[in-house]
This record gives C-alpha cells, structure tokens and sequence, in this order.
C-alpha cells in the first residue's frame, strides 16, 4: 500500500483527538473502517503508531517520528486546497462561505447576507460538530463559523489566531414533549416531571450528551437516554416515545410542544468565529437580527424574554444581558407588514 495524504490525516486526527471513535467521526468515516485503516498503515509502515489503553490511544515512539512529518504535509495540502478553492471563489464572483451548526436563525441569516452589500454569496456547510467547523475555519476551509458551547462541558476549542464574538452569553435550552404529556399542562415544567420518561440526546454533538447527563445526575435523576438525531428525536417525541432537549427559538412541530425547564438548567453559548475581526463585522449584526427575529417567533422564548425585559426595566442590573437586540426585535415585528422586513 501507498501512503497518501488522507492517510495521514487518519494519523494526525487520531493523535488529535485520542480516540479512534472521535477522529471517525471528525473524518466521516466509521469507526471500524478507520480501524482497518491504521492497521493497513501500520502494516505499511512496519511498526505500531499507536498505543490502544482504556483512556485512549498513544503515539508509540515510532508514531512521534511518522506525526513530526505527516503534521506539515497535511497542513500544506490544506493550504493548497484552501488557497485553490479561494482562488476560484475569486474568478466567479465574491464567496462567503459559511459553516454551521444546526440553528433555527440559519434561514434569516442567509437571507440577509445574500441582499447585503458587505457581504459576497453565502455558501452552507452544516455540522454536528462545532470544533470541526472551526478547525475549518483556521485552516482556511470555510470563512464563518457559527457554532454553540455546551455549558459544564470543556469540548469546544478555539484554535488560536481566530477572531471570536460572542451572541450570546447564555441561551436556555427548552423542553420538546409530546402533544400528550401530562406536563403539558404546565407552563414551565420540572425535570422530575420526566423521570420516567425517555430521553433522547444526539451523541455526535459535541458536549450534548455530557451536558445534558450532568445535569440529570445533579437533579438524580437516571432516566433512559437513547442515542438519535434531531429528525429521530423530533419524530419518536411526536408519538410519546420519547423527550429531548430543544433551541428556545424552535417552534412546535405538529403533536409536540415546547416548554422551558424551571431554573433553566440546560445552556449553551452562541459563538461567532472568524479568521479576521473585518470578516466578523461584515456578517454578525445580520446574524443577530436574524436571532432575535427568531426569538420573536418562538411563544416560549418570546413569553421569557418579554419577562426578563419588564424585569430589566425595573432593575438595570435584573434579567439576561440581550442589550437592545430584542426589544428592537419587537418594534420591528410590531410594524405594519409592508414595513417590515421579509420574514
């Protein structure tokens, strides 16, 4: 067999990561197939690269010496490929080229970019995983990145040298039930209220899963927690199946609803990345109306925020810090339709 670069970023991701399940996934690849990979290089290299212990993989001696050369030939076929591709982004028209994690605010945001002036074409590219979007980023892959942080979790790096801003500090994560549950009758529920339910939580997002198992276990409870996409989750909790935490600016779908959780337990910090400020100022006051104009739509989101604002206007130091974001959001909802802006 001959080495070639996707060969070593099999190597590089591992040493990364330090997991032969986190770099498949980095890589698209399934677990077992990336295990057959590193034997077939191991094979080709004539010695172990790798260490498998229960708390992860190691570099072997030998591993160090292949990582010290297969590190630079991967960042150079990045930078080629990244210097190619904005070459060509050049030649037929200004790019932006954005990546995501899943957000409810993606819609508006495009929509906007693609009728402003400071910003080229928007390109999309979703992900599951907000440290691959902004590994993307640094290497010159994609120019946005748009990602969320699990709070309690230390799963999101920022490589250095990007430019960072924050959306916003804290975003409470709501409540997806069923149409049918017992606890619909609830305006604000309790976690307790599902103890003996079902849970579902998508594994691949980077913090979720210990995110949201932190928090059960600080409320004791041990309820089931089954592995599943957005989709699966959205479908089994239409049916009863099962509950799952959701974005507060999600509305309803058909047999669901939503509601928030009592002293809001679940949250996540909304993150804006870039490899230059320039490039940050041209895109996040379209990304911030776009959230808010969300926020306005979502009934359990809006009743909260509208809370936090009479609060607000009684204690400056009282409720979330959103600034002027939403009540700006309000007024401009509260125009007549053909002064609005587009939905």
């Amino acid at each position: 067999m001959e080495l070639e670069v996707r060969h070593l970023r099999v190597l590089t991701a591992i040493a990364d990561h330090g997991s032969l399940h986190k770099a498949a996934r980095e890589l698209g690849m399934a677990q077992p197939s990336m295990s057959t990979q590193l034997r077939r290089i191991e094979q080709a290299l004539g010695g172990q690269l790798f260490t498998r212990e229960r708390t992860g993989c190691r570099p072997t001696p030998l591993g160090r010496v292949v990582l010290s050369r297969a590190r630079p030939l991967v960042a150079d076929m990045l930078a080629l490929v990244a210097e190619s591709r904005a070459a060509a982004a050049r030649a037929g028209g200004p790019q932006l080229r954005i990546g995501s994690t899943a957000s409810v605010a993606l819609p508006a945001w495009l929509r906007r970019l693609r009728t402003s002036e400071t910003a080229g074409e928007p390109t999309l590219q979703m992900d599951v995983s907000g440290n691959s979007l902004l590994r993307m980023v640094a290497a010159c892959q994609i120019d946005i990145a748009f990602v969320h942080e699990v709070e309690g979790t230390t799963m999101l790096n920022l490589p250095g040298g990007l430019a960072v801003r924050e959306l916003i500090a804290r975003e409470p994560q709501f409540l997806s039930l069923s149409a049918d549950h017992p606890a619909t009758a609830k305006s604000v529920v309790e976690l307790s209220d599902f103890a003996e339910d079902r849970w579902m939580v998508d594994p691949t997002v980077d913090g979720e899963w210990d995110g949201l198992s932190r928090v059960l276990r600080e409320a004791r409870l041990d309820p089931p927690l089954l592995h599943g996409d957005y989709m699966t989750a959205a479908q089994l909790v239409a049916i009863g199946e099962v509950v799952t935490v959701i974005q507060p600016t999600a509305q309803a779908r058909p047999g669901t609803a939503i509601r928030r959780i009592a002293g809001d337990p679940i949250g996540v910090r909304l993150l804006l990345a870039a490899r230059t400020e320039e490039d940050l100022d041209a895109v996040y006051g379209h990304l911030e109306e776009a959230y808010w104009e969300a926020a306005w739509q979502a009934p359990e989101y809006r009743a909260l925020l509208e809370a936090e604002d009479a609060e607000r206007s009684g204690d400056e130091d009282g409720g979330r810090d959103v600034g002027k974001a939403f009540p700006a959001a309000k007024a401009k909802a509260a125009r007549p339709p053909d002064r609005a802006s587009a939905p």
